[in-house]
C-alpha cells in the first residue's frame, strides 16, 4: 500500500478484541504471567507498552526502515544514537549549520569521551572528503534541509563518501519528513527524528524517533541502552504521535504548498531575502528537486535586513504567526534564531524563521506584508 493508506490507517489498526478503529491506551507499567510464569504479551512498561511499539510499526514503515524505536524526546533519540555508535578514540563528522542544542551538546560530549569532533559544511563535498578519517570516522551526522537557513546535503554523494570511509551515515530529516524525503533511500544507515514537529504535528507531544535501515549489532546495541537508560515514551504521548502521524500527509502536503506560496510572494518584496529551497534562485534547488517530492517543506526564512533590531521589530508587528519555538505544529509559528542561539550562532542577526501551519495562506502572506511594509 502507499504510504498515505499506512499513515492514515496506523497499518490498518483495528483492535482484535472490540474491533474499535483506533489503537487503545494501555496504561499499565507491569503485565501479568500465565500459569507457568511465563510472560503473555510484554513484561514491563518501559520498552514494551503496546502504543509505542505501535508507533514504531508506523514510522519504520513510512520510512521503509527494517526497524524503529521511539524516545522521550528528539534529544534523547539523537544523543543515544552518537553514545551508541561511538567509542573513546573514534571520530564524528556533524553539520555547521543544524540544531544548536544537539551541536553544543556533542561539542561537550566529544570533549569528555575523547572522541575526535569536526564542525563541518556538510553541503560542500570537498569539506566533508577533507574531514574524514578512514577507519577512524565513525559517523557523519547531516540534518537536511538544515535549520534554519536551509541548506541541503547530497545525501546519496556524502552516503558514499561515509561508506567508502567505514562510517555510517545518520540524517536528522525532521524538516523534510518522510512526505519529502526518505534518506534510507538515498544510501544512510540511521535515520532520527524530532517527533514533537511533523510526526506529532500538534504542539502537544514531546517525543523522538529513530529508523535503521538494517537490524545489525549497533542497532542491537542501541535498544539495549534505551532499555537500561529508559528515555522512553508513555502510552499517552504514543497515542498522540500515532494520532498526528495518521494526518502526516494531508498536514504536510498543505503546508508545503502554502510554504512555496509565501517563498515566491516574499521574495517579490524589496529589501527582503528568502531562504527555501522550492525557489529556482535557491543555489540547491536542483539537489531539491532530486532528493525531495511532494514540495520542498514547511519551513522557510528571511532576511529583513537592518539586523537584529529590525527582524525583532517585525515580529512584534505580526498578529497571525504566534512567536514561539519549535516548528511542525498546525499553528504558524516565528522565531528569531539569533536571540535563542546566542553569539556562537552561524545564524545571521536579521533572519527570521518560519513554521508555515494550516492557516488561510492570505491571512499569513496579508499578516507578513504589513510587518515587514511598517518600518
Amino acid at each position: 500500500m502507499k504510504s498515505e493508506t499506512l499513515a492514515a490507517q496506523a497499518l490498518h489498526a483495528i483492535d482484535a478484541a472490540t474491533g474499535a478503529i483506533v489503537p487503545p491506551i494501555h496504561l499499565a507499567t507491569t503485565f501479568a504471567r500465565d500459569e507457568h510464569y511465563a510472560p503473555m504479551g510484554p513484561v514491563y512498561a518501559r520498552d514494551e507498552s503496546p502504543a509505542p511499539l505501535h508507533a514504531e510499526r508506523v514510522i519504520a514503515a513510512l520510512e521503509g526502515g527494517a526497524a524503529a524505536m521511539v524516545f522521550s524526546s528528539g534529544m534523547a533519540a539523537a544523543t543515544a544514537a552518537i553514545r551508541a555508535l561511538l567509542r573513546p578514540g573514534d571520530h564524528v563528522i556533524a553539520p555547521r549549520v543544524g540544531y544548536f542544542a544537539l551541536r553544543h551538546w556533542l561539542e561537550r560530549f566529544a570533549a569528555r569521551w575523547g572522541v575526535g569532533l569536526d564542525i563541518v559544511d556538510t553541503t560542500d563535498l570537498a569539506a566533508v572528503q577533507a574531514a574524514l578519517r578512514p577507519g577512524v570516522t565513525k559517523l557523519v551526522w547531516v540534518e537536511t534541509p538544515a535549520n534554519p537557513t536551509w541548506e541541503l546535503t547530497d545525501l546519496s554523494a556524502v552516503a558514499d563518501l561515509a561508506h567508502r570511509a567505514g562510517a555510517r551515515l545518520a540524517v536528522d530529516s525532521t524538516t523534510a519528513t518522510p512526505v519529502h524525503t526518505r534518506p534510507l533511500e538515498h544510501g544512510a544507515d540511521l535515520v532520527m527524528h524530532s517527533a514533537t514537529k511533523y510526526l506529532g504535528g500538534h504542539s502537544d507531544v514531546l517525543a523522538g524517533a529513530l529508523v535503521t535501515r538494517v537490524i545489525d549489532d549497533a542497532w542491537t546495541e542501541l535498544a539495549q541502552l534505551r532499555h537500561d537508560e529508559g528515555p522512553c515514551i508513555g502510552p499517552m504521548e504514543a497515542y498522540l504521535l500515532l494520532r498526528g502521524m495518521r494526518t502526516l500527509y494531508a498536514r504536510v502536503e498543505r503546508s508545503s504548498r502554502t510554504a512555496q506560496l509565501l517563498a515566491d510572494q516574499l521574495a517579490a518584496l524589496p529589501g527582503v531575502t528568502v531562504r527555501y529551497p522550492g525557489l529556482a534562485s535557491h543555489p540547491q534547488h536542483a539537489l531539491a528537486r532530486r532528493q525531495m517530492e511532494r514540495g520542498f517543506g514547511s519551513m522557510l526564512s528571511i532576511q529583513v535586513g537592518g539586523g537584529a533590531e529590525r527582524a525583532l521589530s517585525v515580529v512584534k508587528r505580526l498578529r497571525v504567526w504566534v512567536p514561539a519555538t519549535s516548528l511542525g505544529g498546525v499553528e504558524s509559528l516565528v522565531e528569531h534564531r539569533f536571540s535563542v542561539e546566542g553569539a556562537n550562532t552561524p545564524t545571521p542577526p536579521d533572519l527570521l524563521r518560519l513554521s508555515v501551519g494550516l492557516e488561510h495562506e492570505d491571512d499569513l502572506l496579508e499578516d507578513l506584508r504589513q510587518a515587514l511594509e511598517t518600518r
